[in-house]
């Protein structure tokens, strides 16, 4: 009996190098020729369409991998540590989205022919992300009351327009502590 157990683990490796070197390359340009990502993933023109048969399926992929792992760090964050704590770590991480998300904005707008964020695949996701951080934090009593995930987006949409060729991190983190300190103001604290 053949064991594919290593085989499989070397496909994963494969697929998650490919999808880091493309998000990489596909935010410095939506134009980037796949076999510069195979070139620099280590891999052969067969795995990398094995993988992903066209440029869509890449970068659908590629967002939607990153959106999982932003997503998931929230539920994470929530188990590990006090909710204000895990909501401002969260909007780092979202900070770090963004920045990769301005590179990658042309590459999904020229596969799903928009660049609204509510239109693109995985926006539903990390609403709920947002909404269970906002949920934990108005049970806790560490936020105003009444913030809404809609508020949030729109008191966050800053960290889209830092300019990622400069000091982002730096500013971002200026940005966020700001929005950090709006929400704790009148939170009613522990009940």
């Amino acid at each position: 009996m053949r064991n594919d157990g290593p085989q499989r683990s070397d496909a994963q490796r494969n697929r998650e190098r490919i999808l880091e070197v493309a998000l990489v390359e596909l935010s410095r340009s939506a134009d980037v020729p796949l076999s510069v990502i195979a070139k620099k993933a280590g891999v052969g023109q067969g795995t990398f369409y094995r993988n992903f048969p066209n440029r869509e399926a890449l970068v659908l992929e590629a967002h939607r991998h990153e959106v999982q792992q932003l997503t998931e760090g929230a539920t994470e964050l929530l188990e590990t540590k006090a909710p204000d704590q895990a909501l401002r770590e969260w909007m780092d991480r979202l900070a770090r989205f963004a920045v990769a998300k301005v590179g990658l904005a042309e590459a999904m707008r020229q596969t799903i022919g928009t660049s609204t964020a509510s239109a693109q695949p995985g926006y539903a996701l990390v609403v709920a992300a947002i909404t269970a951080l906002l949920d934990a934090n108005h049970e806790a009593g560490t936020i105003r009351p009444g913030v809404t995930a809609d508020d949030f987006i729109l008191a966050i949409a800053g960290i889209w327009q830092i300019d990622v060729h400069g000091d982002w991190h730096a500013q971002a983190a200026r940005l966020l502590d700001l929005i950090m300190d709006g929400l704790r103001a009148g939170a009613p604290g522990p009940r």
